[in-house]
């Protein structure tokens, strides 16, 4: 027997590419016509892919790339991506060799990393740009807004050195109160004010995330940072909303087999269900070793349009949904897992709250052992896979 490619997995992740680039055009139509976007690509840009989204993003009008560690922007560049891409937090000395070489530009909040990167780059023959970080009040990265004077005079003095931005970021933009928000941002409009005052001029001043560009337009500067918005998802229930924005990633199953329940049997790990009359009950191969929620007797699946509950814990690999009431069920249907079918929607911020946390969590949380189908869009004609590991 001769054997070809094997089949791709009964569970799988779609990103539809379409739905991204659409996107895209509805924030670019909603933003302010000189105001620059960056995109956030780290941790595979949200377990959706960083190469097929950065690709999109960058066709769809952004900038700049923003990643978290060096192997992340040295993936991008090994796959053609030739793209500013800024590393968002602070960097090991090890690492400064790497950044010069791959001109990756760095996050700056701290005195002896910028005279080391200026002595990397000089030695190179490069000027390289550079984002004052400034922490104005997360106390996460950055050095601190009212103590950033001898930072700035450090920077301005090294010719192998270019200060091409300033950068801070909101703990809380996307709730009702806006109070720390609009703190936040008169700390950073007094380090702009001190950069003026020290005649340093630079060409990028960021501090929005998908929150702040989405309800504080006047801290949109010149440039905001879209994260979580250009996968279709808003960061809150109660900021602003973009008519037309959609999520660009689904999660499927097919149904493995099918169970028939009478009164009194058990289902699952720690017999957490029993049934109280006869019950047809799916079950779906995929579960939290995929990075779905280890609940129990919580949440539900889509079937035939329709919601199938789920019963019993969660496994490693299986869950299991009561299919009573939808007798039209078979093996190898199509099941939505997060995502919509029919008339209804499983969003990522039910699924979150199942878990009892973030739809940032439920996102990155989905494992690379699912494949990715990527849904083309218009225009876009490349073929992406998800790097593994």
């Amino acid at each position: 027997m001769q054997l070809s490619t094997p089949p791709l997995r009964s569970a799988w992740i779609e990103i539809d590419l379409g739905r991204l680039k659409r996107n895209y055009e509805l924030i670019n139509q909603d933003k302010p016509k000189h105001l620059r976007l960056l995109s956030i690509v780290k941790d595979e840009a949200y377990g959706h892919g960083a190469e097929a989204v950065a690709k999109v993003a960058l066709k769809c009008g952004a900038d700049f790339l923003g990643v978290s560690d060096l192997d992340e922007a040295l993936a991008l560049r090994e796959r053609g991506v030739n793209a500013p891409i800024l590393l968002l937090y602070e960097r090991q000395e090890s690492e400064l060799p790497w950044c010069v070489h791959h001109n990756l530009t760095c996050c700056v909040g701290d005195l002896n990393i910028a005279r080391k990167l200026a002595g990397l780059a000089a030695a190179a023959g490069k000027r390289v740009p550079i984002h004052l970080k400034v922490n104005t009040g997360m106390n996460r990265y950055g050095i601190a807004w009212n103590d950033a004077g001898p930072l700035m005079e450090e920077i301005k003095s090294q010719s192998s050195l270019h200060l091409e931005g300033v950068i801070s970021h909101f703990s809380m933009s996307d709730e009702t109160d806006k109070s720390f928000a609009m703190l936040q941002l008169e700390r950073f409009n007094r380090v702009l004010d001190e950069l003026k005052a020290r005649n340093i001029s630079v060409r990028l001043r960021h501090l929005c995330n998908s929150g702040g560009f989405l309800d504080l337009p006047q801290a949109h500067f010149d440039m905001a940072r879209v994260g979580i918005l250009q996968y279709g998802i808003f960061p809150s229930q109660v900021c602003r909303r973009i008519a037309g924005i959609e999520p660009v990633m689904s999660v499927k199953v097919r149904v493995g087999t099918i169970q028939q329940l009478k009164p009194g049997d058990k289902v699952g790990y720690g017999m957490r269900y029993e049934a109280t009359s006869n019950r047809r009950v799916a079950v779906l191969p995929i579960g939290y070793g995929d990075g779905f929620p280890r609940v129990r007797n919580m949440g539900s699946v889509l079937l035939h349009g329709r919601r199938a509950p789920i019963i019993g814990s969660i496994a490693m690999d299986a869950l299991m949904v009561d299919i009573t009431d939808i007798p039209a069920v078979n093996v190898g249907d199509e099941a939505v897992v997060m995502g919509r079918q029919g008339a209804d929607e499983i969003s990522v911020h039910e699924v979150a709250k199942w878990k009892g946390s973030v739809s940032y969590d439920i996102l990155v949380s989905w494992k690379f052992r699912l494949p990715r189908i990527y849904l083309p869009a218009e225009g876009i004609n490349e073929t992406f896979s998800l790097r593994l590991g």
